[in-house]
C-alpha cells in the first residue's frame, strides 16, 4: 500500500484520482493538488459520489519547486503523478530530487516560449535520479504510454526483429462542439501546428504540418470506426522508440482529423490567434493562445453529451523464426461508457487509466529502478494485464497490408 500525490486537476486528473480510488489495496492514500482548489473540491465530490473515498486535496503552484517541496514534505506520498501542464514536469522532478520521492508523467517537457517537445531535458536528470536512489517513470498516458507498452510487448512475445511501427490513433467520437480540443487546447495546437517528422533508415524525415496542402495523410480502415483519414504526426514516443526497439527501420505516427477540425485550425493560425508569444493589447500583454485557451470549452466538460469511440494501436512489421509477420494490437474506447463509469470522456481516461496503472507498478515493486525511464524499457507484462482488468481491454489481430 502506498500515498499518492496527482498534480493537476484537469479531465486526466480527475480521471487518475477515480482509478486510484478503485485500487484502495495499492493506493492507501490519494491527495490531489492544484493552483485551483475549486477544481480539486469538485473532483473531491465526484469521487466521494461515484467510489465511496475521501480523499485529501491541497492548492499548488507547479511552477514553484519551494510550493511543491513544501507539499511533498506534508503529505509524504511514495509517488507523484505529474498531470499538470508539461511546462512544470522539471520543476516537479527537481522537487522530487529534493525530497527523494518517486516521479511519474504522461508527457514530456516543453518550454512554455518554443513550441517544441523533446525528452532531452528530461533525459539529463537520469544521473541525479539514479544517485538518488530514485525512480521517474516518463511518458506514462496512452500515446506515448500504452503505444510504448505496446512495442516492449511485441519486441519480448511476437517478433524477432521489429522493422516497422505504426501508431494510428484515432477519435471517432463527437462532442456536438463546432470547435473543441479534447485536451488542453494550448498544448493540443501547439503540438499538432508544427512541422511533422518520422525516423527512417536512422534519420528524422520532416514533412508539411498536418494544416499544409502538401501534408502527408491517407485513409485507413479502423476496427469499429470504419475508414478515417489519418494524418502524418510527430509524436514524443518516436523519440524513444528509436533508441530502444532493437533493428527498427522506421517508425511513424498518425492521427485523425475532421475536415472541419482543420478549416477551423488554419483560419485561427492565419489570423494569429494560434500565436505563443506576447501582443500587446489594450495596454496589456497577452498571449493569444492562452486567450484562445480561455474562449474553448473546458475539454473536462466534453464528457457530458460526447459519443462514439477511440481506437488506438500499433501495427508492427517484422520478423519471426525467419518469416514476415506483421500484427496489430489495439484498444478500442468508448466516450459514453467513459461518462457512464466516472463522467470522464474517452480522452481523458486513456490517459489516466495507463498513469494509474503505472503508478501501480512502481509501488507493487513490479517496475524497479534508479533512474529516468521511459515505460518501453520496463517489462510490460503486468501492465497489460492490468490494462484488461482496470477498463482498457486490447485486442491483437495479424494484420495485412501496407499503411501509409
Amino acid at each position: 500500500m502506498g500515498r499518492v500525490l496527482i498534480i493537476g486537476a484537469g479531465g486526466v486528473g480527475a480521471v487518475v484520482t477515480h482509478k486510484c480510488a478503485q485500487v484502495p489495496g495499492v493506493f492507501s492514500e490519494i491527495c490531489l493538488a492544484s493552483r485551483t482548489l475549486e477544481k480539486c473540491e469538485r473532483i473531491r465530490k465526484e469521487v466521494r459520489e461515484i467510489e465511496g473515498v475521501d480523499i485529501g486535496i491541497e492548492k499548488v503552484d507547479a511552477d514553484s519547486v519551494p510550493q511543491v517541496v513544501a507539499l511533498l514534505r506534508k503529505f509524504r506520498p511514495d509517488i507523484v503523478i505529474n498531470v499538470a501542464l508539461p511546462y512544470q514536469d522539471l520543476t516537479i522532478m527537481d522537487a522530487c530530487l529534493e525530497t527523494g520521492i518517486n516521479y511519474l508523467d504522461t508527457a514530456n517537457y516543453e518550454p512554455p516560449d518554443v513550441a517544441k517537445f523533446e525528452y532531452k531535458w528530461q533525459w539529463a536528470y537520469h544521473e541525479k535520479f539514479r544517485k538518488k536512489g530514485i525512480m521517474a517513470v516518463l511518458g506514462c498516458g496512452f500515446d506515448p504510454g500504452v503505444s510504448n507498452i505496446f512495442c516492449a510487448y511485441a519486441q519480448k512475445h511476437l517478433f524477432d526483429t521489429i522493422k516497422t511501427i505504426d501508431i494510428l490513433d484515432c477519435n471517432a467520437g463527437n462532442h456536438g462542439h463546432a470547435f473543441a480540443t479534447n485536451f488542453n487546447p494550448e498544448i493540443n495546437i501547439r503540438e499538432v501546428t508544427q512541422v511533422v517528422r518520422h525516423w527512417e533508415h536512422g534519420k528524422w524525415i520532416e514533412t508539411p504540418p498536418i494544416i499544409e496542402p502538401k501534408s502527408v495523410h491517407f485513409s485507413f480502415n479502423y476496427p469499429v470506426a470504419g475508414p478515417k483519414e489519418s494524418y502524418l504526426l510527430y509524436h514524443e514516443e518516436l523519440e524513444s522508440l528509436v533508441k530502444n526497439i532493437r533493428g527498427l527501420e522506421r517508425i511513424r505516427f498518425w492521427m485523425t482529423f475532421s475536415e472541419n477540425y482543420l478549416t477551423h485550425l488554419r483560419v485561427m493560425q492565419n489570423i494569429g490567434i494560434t500565436r505563443i508569444d506576447e501582443v500587446e493589447y489594450d495596454g496589456k500583454k497577452i498571449v493569444p493562445i492562452k486567450f484562445l485557451k480561455a474562449l474553448l470549452p473546458d475539454p473536462a466538460s466534453l464528457a457530458t453529451n460526447y459519443t462514439g469511440k477511440t481506437v488506438i494501436g500499433n501495427i508492427f512489421d517484422g520478423l519471426k523464426d525467419g518469416k514476415r509477420k506483421q500484427v496489430y494490437i489495439y484498444n478500442i474506447c468508448d466516450h459514453a461508457e467513459c461518462y457512464k463509469e466516472i463522467r470522464a470522456q474517452a480522452i481523458s481516461y486513456t490517459t489516466g487509466v495507463p498513469a494509474m496503472i503505472g503508478a501501480m507498478m512502481v509501488l507493487k515493486g513490479v517496475w524497479k529502478g534508479n533512474g529516468v525511464f521511459n515505460v518501453e524499457q520496463l517489462d510490460p507484462d503486468a501492465f497489460m494485464e492490468a490494462l484488461n482488468r482496470y477498463g482498457l481491454p486490447w485486442l491483437q489481430k495479424d494484420f495485412h497490408g501496407s499503411v501509409g
